[in-house]
């Protein structure tokens, strides 16, 4: 029984050291943090391959750094996710080389008390990474994954209970989460929870949850790139005798590349793959290769990051037509009517009433072509005018006049125009003058 209590005590204080170490650590990375948001790029830190020019390029993640330099070893490099010369300022960050994945380093890294208050989120701390949102927003859209762990130490010092959220985190767009693991954001629930391990399962989803007066703990790892980082925790009903709340926040850690597999088809799949320059490029589309404009001093969820070249509002739905009439047409003032159809994709082009009703806002081009009979023999000078309407007013015209018409005399009329239209807008011919047969 004595040695049974000698060792006991033995592990008491061997865990009593483990801890202080453990807070010498955490100090230590706090101080790194203090001194990297300090530090000056440099040639020697700086995550880069050099140019035959002499000149240095930054690489976006310490993925593509590794497969620059297989050579290089694990540490803190200098890397820029939105592209070298746009955007934000590059990032400081901590390159697993073993594993190609890209850390990102906060001030809160260390063993945090949440103290003691009542009120749900009466404590409340918010979270400052060693790089900007945009960077770390671009960093997860270049990566396959990213993850960020979360450990709570509690002692009667629920998430939750009775149906009341006294504990939660923010994730990048400020927005409260109630998981503490995984990706689900629809449940309150820790990685017990998803185990069905917890203490009081299947009561309870998470260990801190439980009523039980000792000292426990839920350990998750956070797995919804589009949610990360963790901006603030809030934690509270730590008032009670006993209670108490300890948390650590791991670093947000990236890894993996998104995979373009064929021809680009998105100015995503080329960002991805490595274009920064902006400009026109082709990328394979539904059925056919398409011009894209794609601006790389944005990220992919940006608004005017990629511009379709050649489509207006509705992509891939082409409007155009070919009518024909003929027969005799002697009417003012009246809309030319058709006979035939010959093509009416997109079903725009009304062929008895002749109008044109435009189905989406863009620009259109209209080409006509008839035939104008002149009457008998005579030294007048007989005259055709045609006019092109645009819901109702006339905006252009062709015409076309002869002197000393023979008996069957025929000459052409051509009428082109390219407009701007909005949707609904109406186009017609007519002819709105005239002193022959047409």
């Amino acid at each position: 029984m004595e040695l049974k209590n000698n060792l006991e005590s033995k592990v008491v204080q061997l865990e009593a050291k483990v801890v202080k170490l453990e807070e010498k650590v955490q100090h230590q990375e706090s101080l790194l943090i203090a001194l990297q948001s300090q530090q000056p790029i440099n040639s020697k830190s700086v995550s880069a391959i050099s140019q035959p020019s002499g000149k240095i390029y930054l690489l976006r993640t310490c993925r593509e750094t590794r497969a620059a330099d297989p050579s290089l070893g694990s540490g803190m490099y200098w890397i820029d996710p939105d592209g070298q010369g746009v955007g934000d300022d590059p990032i400081y960050v901590y390159c697993n080389m073993a594993t190609g994945s890209t850390e990102i380093l906060h001030d809160t890294e260390s063993k945090t008390d949440v103290g003691n208050c009542a009120d749900p989120g009466c404590y409340t701390k918010a979270i400052k990474y060693n790089a900007t949102m945009r960077q770390i927003m671009a960093l997860a859209e270049l990566s396959n994954e990213c993850h960020q762990s979360i450990r709570y130490d509690c002692t009667s010092a629920p998430l939750e209970i009775n149906g009341i959220t006294y504990s939660w985190w923010d994730d990048r767009n400020g927005n409260p989460q109630y998981f503490w693991s995984g990706s689900n954001s629809s449940v309150h629930v820790c990685q017990c929870g998803l185990d069905g391990n917890c203490v009081e399962s299947p009561s309870v989803m998470c260990n801190c949850d439980s009523s039980l007066p000792t000292l426990l703990s839920d350990n998750g790892v956070i797995r919804d790139k589009n949610l990360l980082p963790i901006t603030r925790l809030n934690f509270g009903r730590t008032i009670l005798a006993g209670s108490s709340g300890n948390y650590t926040l791991g670093r947000l850690e990236c890894s993996g590349q998104m995979a373009v597999t064929g021809m680009p088809k998105s100015c995503e799949d080329l960002w991805w793959i490595g274009h920064t320059l902006t400009g026109l490029y082709s990328v394979m589309g539904t059925a056919m290769v398409e011009n894209v404009y794609c601006d790389f001093t944005k990220l992919p969820s940006e608004a005017g990051f990629e511009k379709k070249m050649g489509f207006v509002d509705v992509q891939s739905v082409p409007t155009y037509f070919l009518v024909t009439k003929n027969e005799t047409f002697n009417s003012l003032n009246m809309s030319i009517s058709y006979t035939t159809e010959k093509l009416n994709i997109g079903g725009a082009m009304d062929l008895s009433s002749g109008k044109f009703t435009a189905p989406r806002t863009g620009t259109y081009f209209f080409s006509f072509t008839g035939m104008i009979g002149f009457p008998t023999s005579s030294s007048s000078v007989p005259y055709l005018i045609l006019g092109f309407y645009l819901n109702g007013v006339e905006i252009g015209s062709g015409w076309n006049d002869e002197a000393n018409t023979v008996v069957t005399q025929e000459v052409t009329v051509v009428l082109q125009s390219t407009v701007n239209l909005q949707a609904g807008d109406q186009v017609e011919e007519k002819v709105p003058q005239k002193h022959f047969r047409f």
